[in-house]
Order: C-alpha cells, then sequence, then structure tokens
C-alpha cells in the first residue's frame, strides 16, 4: 500500500513540476503558445480518431461508404469526421509555427529537445498521408498509388519493396489494411515522443526571445503561462469548430467525394496541403530517384540545424541580415506550397526549380554562413 502511494506521490509530483513549479524565462512570448496549442491538436486527433475508428471499414468495398454513413447515420459523426479532418490541417498550421519559431529563437540549440521534435515532424507526416487514403476516394487512391511508386526509384530493391507495401501489384485491399493499422498505431508513438520532448524540454529549460541565458530570471509556469496556453487552446479550438460548422470542407479536395476507380485517373494528382512544399521539390528534379532524395532532403534537412546553424549570434533576431534570410527561407517555403497545388505546367516547374534551390540554399548555405558572421 505504502509503495502505491509513493508511486502516486511520484507521478504528481512530476506533473506538478512540469506544469505548475517549472522555472520558466519571464520573456515567453505569445510564439511560444504553439507547443499547448499541439497538444491540443493531439489530443481532438486522438479522440476523434477513436470514435471513428469504431465505425470505419477497411475494405475496398466498403471503406468509402463507411465514412459516409459515419457522416450521415452517427449522432454527430459529421462532426467528428470534420474534426478529425480539419484537426490535421490545424495540426500543421501549429507545427509549422512551432518549427519556424525554434529556427528563430535558436530551439535548436537544445539537441535533444530538438532532433526528438523533427522525429515527431516525419512521424506525423507519415501519419497524416496514411489517414488520407483511408477514406478511399479518388484523390486518396491515386495520391497513395503515386507517392509510394516513388519507392520504386531505389536501386534493386525498390520495385520488390513497392510490391511488399501494395501487398499485392496494385494498390489495394491488403494496402488498405496495412495503411489502417499504422495510422491507428503511429499516433500513440507520437503521443510517446511528446512525453520524452516534454522530458528533454524540461530538463535543459525554454529558451526565451532575448536569446540570453539567465538563472535569476525565471518564472513559475503557473499561473502567467498556463493561462496564456489556455488562451492560444481556446482560440485554436474556436477556430477548428468555427471551419467544421462553416466551411467543413474547405481543405478538401473535391475528386475525393468520388469512390475510387483504377480506370479513371484525375486530371490533377496532388496530395494535402501540408505536403505540398515536398511535392513542388519532388516535381522540380527531372531524375525519379533524385526527385525522392531532394524531397526527402527537404524534410529531413532540420535535423541538421544544432550542427550549421550554431553561429557567434546567439539569436537570429539579433542580426538584421539573419532575419532577412530566415524570412526568405519561410517566403521560399510559402511559394512552394503554391506550387505544389499548380498543374504540372510552365512556367510553374520553372519557379519550382528556382525557389527550391533558393529553399536548399538559404538553409543549407547562406544561413550557417551569415550565422558565423
Amino acid at each position: 500500500m505504502w509503495g502505491g502511494m509513493r508511486k502516486d506521490h511520484d507521478v504528481l509530483s512530476f506533473a506538478n513540476g512540469m506544469l505548475v513549479d517549472l522555472p520558466s524565462p519571464s520573456s515567453l512570448s505569445w510564439a511560444w503558445n504553439a507547443g499547448s496549442m499541439l497538444a491540443l491538436c493531439l489530443f481532438v486527433q486522438l479522440l476523434t480518431g477513436l470514435v471513428l475508428a469504431s465505425g470505419f471499414s477497411a475494405s475496398t468495398e466498403l471503406a468509402f461508404s463507411s465514412v459516409d454513413a459515419l457522416n450521415r447515420e452517427v449522432w454527430f459523426g459529421w462532426m467528428f469526421r470534420f474534426l478529425h479532418a480539419n484537426g490535421a490541417s490545424a495540426f500543421f498550421v501549429c507545427l509549422y509555427a512551432h518549427l519556424m519559431r525554434g529556427l528563430y529563437f535558436n530551439g535548436y540549440r537544445s539537441v535533444g529537445v530538438w532532433n526528438i521534435g523533427v522525429l515527431m515532424l516525419l512521424l506525423v507526416m507519415a501519419t497524416a498521408f496514411l489517414g488520407y487514403v483511408l477514406p478511399w476516394g479518388q484523390m486518396s487512391f491515386w495520391a497513395a498509388t503515386v507517392i509510394t511508386n516513388f519507392i520504386s526509384a531505389i536501386p534493386y530493391v525498390g520495385a520488390d519493396a513497392v510490391i511488399w507495401l501494395w501487398g499485392g501489384f496494385a494498390v489495394g485491399g491488403p494496402t488498405l489494411g496495412r495503411f489502417y493499422m499504422f495510422h491507428f498505431v503511429l499516433p500513440f508513438v507520437i503521443t510517446g515522443c511528446t512525453v520524452l520532448h516534454l522530458v528533454f524540454l524540461h530538463s535543459s529549460g525554454s529558451k526565451n526571445p532575448l536569446g540570453v541565458e539567465s538563472y535569476l530570471d525565471k518564472v513559475s509556469f503557473s499561473p502567467l503561462f498556463s493561462f496564456k496556453d489556455l488562451l492560444g487552446v481556446v482560440f485554436v479550438l474556436w477556430g477548428l469548430v468555427a471551419v467544421c460548422m462553416y466551411c467543413p470542407t474547405i481543405f478538401m479536395d473535391a475528386e475525393n467525394f468520388i469512390m475510387a476507380n483504377q480506370l479513371v485517373t484525375p486530371t490533377h494528382i496532388k496530395p494535402e496541403w501540408y505536403f505540398l512544399f515536398g511535392y513542388a521539390i519532388l516535381r522540380s528534379v527531372p531524375n525519379k530517384l533524385g526527385g525522392v532524395i531532394a524531397m526527402a532532403a527537404g524534410m529531413c534537412m532540420f535535423l541538421l540545424a544544432p550542427l550549421i546553424w550554431g553561429g557567434q549570434n546567439h539569436n537570429v533576431a539579433w542580426s538584421a541580415v539573419a532575419r532577412v534570410v530566415y524570412w526568405w527561407f519561410i517566403a521560399s517555403f510559402v511559394v512552394l506550397t503554391w506550387i505544389g497545388g499548380c498543374h504540372v505546367a510552365s512556367p510553374f516547374v520553372e519557379i519550382g526549380q528556382i525557389f527550391s534551390v533558393v529553399y536548399f540554399g538559404l538553409f543549407l548555405v547562406v544561413m550557417p554562413v551569415v550565422m558565423v558572421f
């Protein structure tokens, strides 16, 4: 009995130290609210995903109709479906804001926190892609076909790897079942990584907008920052519910309201908006294998930030030149997102190639030089 009470006391002490008495820099701004917003998005996705999983059928014959039945016949099923679909977009908005804030305010100097965060970004991307396939609409099916087929570009083993992934010679029932399984399991892996991310963060402490490490200018996390986080959470939840009520299909492709048909190809195949920057990089390289490598590099290169961005300046905001380079990098990301949604035609192809070079050049070459000097 005493041992159980001691364990409960240890858990409560850990939670109290993590959420109440954690010493935090007093100068933290609204940019630090993205972390709590991400926690809300993860909770919403887990809750709505569990509800949707109870009525989803992972078969090519029933997947589309089961999603339609959830919308039409389950009590408030439409709300859970749209919260889950639009919650993914909210998740990525907060995720990209969190990532860019870390770049701007030297979050990458906490190497453990940063690497786990980038790993979580990649896991969330994988989970979102798998979930996009599950409704088994036209765009879901053809996006899965196109994206998974890029694995065949790997020399020697690529073709066999694609067949193994599909469970056959085309995207079909086995593929849908596997994607459903991984889409269900990965969010719990992400939750575990989130706890690990917080443990590393609270062992090293949060950075601050001033870029000055001070052990004297600290305040308790609560009530100041807990109320600021609560305000951000309410804002995101209000926005998400408003989108689901007034324009629930704004982020959805019209082709996905048509059941998947292997004999009819959409005129323009594209992924969801949060993958469009990587898709634009992929299309900018004429070689198939080179495009796959460039796309993967564009998503994984953030792992290099602790190595190549560790210059003399303690904060990007301290240097006017570094600040300009940073915002040009953000602009290139936005332009690539726009280009990824455009047709593969001139001048969009040329613009994508130019800004792909700008995207990599600013991150891998220009910013490291600026940070040193």
